[in-house]
């Protein structure tokens, strides 16, 4: 009779083979896959934007009562047909009383035609009690070289409509009309 002293080695594969095997199965199974095609084009926009008029709790004040100017930075979520989701940031600094405040801005923006676009933002000021809505009436220009970085310019009339409820104040309700100029990408 005899008697084995040394265990026998097992045929099978080492841990590190098994994954290395996977991995290659697994890069051929998603290369054969058909890929899917992206419904959405993502882009944005820079530019400044300046509040020419503005009425406020029964005055009315112009740029050159009191400047103020934005810098709307946005994000745009395009789909296939003609409606746009927008994602706004807007600092801003305003002079009587000298203040900066963030105003997020989210809108929907639809394409009219001819490189015009109409649409309406929600508006939260970040650093005050006003909130409210925005609509928007947009031509745009495309540039002869869309292999740049920057693909338009455009103007756009803004109508902001806010609702200013302080804390043991009294409601102002401000309504602008402004011009905002920029860039896309």
């Amino acid at each position: 009779m005899t008697v084995d002293i040394y265990p026998r080695k097992h045929s099978s594969l080492p841990l590190s083979m098994f994954f290395a095997s996977l991995a290659v199965v697994m890069m051929f199974t998603f290369a054969m896959t058909p890929q899917a095609l992206a419904q959405t084009e993502i882009g944005g926009h820079v530019g400044f934007v300046l509040p020419l008029v503005t009425r406020a709790g029964g005055d009315t004040t112009t740029i050159g009562d009191n400047f103020g100017i934005g810098f709307p930075i946005g994000v745009t979520f395009k789909g296939k047909g003609r409606m746009a989701l927008d994602m706004e940031f807007v600092p801003s600094i305003q002079n009587e009383p000298r203040q900066v405040s963030l105003l997020v801005h989210p809108g929907l923006i639809w394409s009219v035609g001819r490189g015009y676009s109409a649409g309406v933002r929600a508006a939260f000021d970040v650093n005050s009690s006003q909130f409210g809505f925005t609509p928007l009436l947009n031509k745009s220009w495309k540039f002869a070289n869309q292999d740049q970085f920057f693909k338009a310019y455009f103007a756009e009339a803004v109508l902001p409509v806010r609702f200013n409820r302080p804390t043991g104040g009294i409601a102002t309700n401000p309504v602008t009309f402004g011009i905002h100029f920029g860039l896309g990408f």
